[in-house]
């Protein structure tokens, strides 16, 4: 079926190609006097990049030739064996990536320029969704749609984002706290907005706005804990 439900992760890969290109120029630096790799917008950039590939591995095709798989191990999670009966939405995969991605990963990088807080914030989707991968890859003991990714791209460059805040005065350990709880409160929303669909308290509409704002939610978290810090 060739819709933007099917698409998009393909379109996301070539966007990915294109972000990984600008890079590795300055293009996408905020401070030159220290490493990019000390550039916490740069690593929000980086953090964009990875979540670009992580969604083609989770809706395109995933290591074991799978083609849009993740839904359906969605769907055996949820307890719903049949995804052709799964009442998962796919609208409601879509507006999550579309939101907590395309549009959260250069919102927050963009932003970060001027509040770095901002820029650390996009870490809480990647780092608690690493584990949302790993935890059932472990008590399976089999391969997901995504825990490829989550092992190889997610945690490293999450881990290393709070490195770096943890050595910045104005971000340090409140900062990089709010990121987790963040990320936790980002997918605790996302979770139970699905399961309220499922049963019927809310509509798809209204499944489907909950996805956009829920990074900003996540955003503000992080945020104001920075500037409760900041002298």
């Amino acid at each position: 079926m060739f819709t933007f439900t099917y698409l998009w992760p393909y379109m996301g890969t070539g966007a990915a190609l294109l972000l990984a290109l600008l890079l590795a120029t300055d293009l996408l630096r905020s401070d030159r006097s220290v490493s990019r790799w000390r550039d916490i917008v740069w690593l929000a950039w980086g953090g964009t990049w990875i979540y670009l590939v992580h969604q083609f591995e989770e809706h395109g095709i995933d290591a074991e030739g799978g083609h849009y798989a993740f839904r359906g191990f969605m769907c055996a999670t949820l307890g719903f064996a049949d995804p052709k009966t799964c009442p998962v939405p796919f609208s409601f995969i879509t507006s999550v990536n579309i939101a907590a991605v395309w549009l959260a990963g250069p919102a927050a990088a963009l932003l970060g320029r001027r509040w770095p807080a901002l820029a650390l914030s996009f870490f809480a989707i990647p780092f608690v969704n690493a584990f949302g991968h790993l935890v059932p890859a472990a008590l399976a003991g089999a391969y997901n749609p995504g825990v490829l990714t989550s092992i190889v791209l997610f945690l490293p460059l999450s881990l290393w984002a709070f490195h770096v805040a943890l050595g910045r005065p104005d971000l340090g350990w409140r900062a990089v706290i709010a990121t987790v709880i963040a990320g936790v409160v980002l997918h605790v929303i996302m979770i139970g907005s699905l399961q309220l669909y499922v049963h019927g308290r809310i509509g798809l509409g209204a499944l489907d706005v909950i996805q956009f704002v829920n990074p900003v939610i996540a955003g503000l978290i992080v945020f104001l804990a920075a500037r409760r810090r900041a002298p």
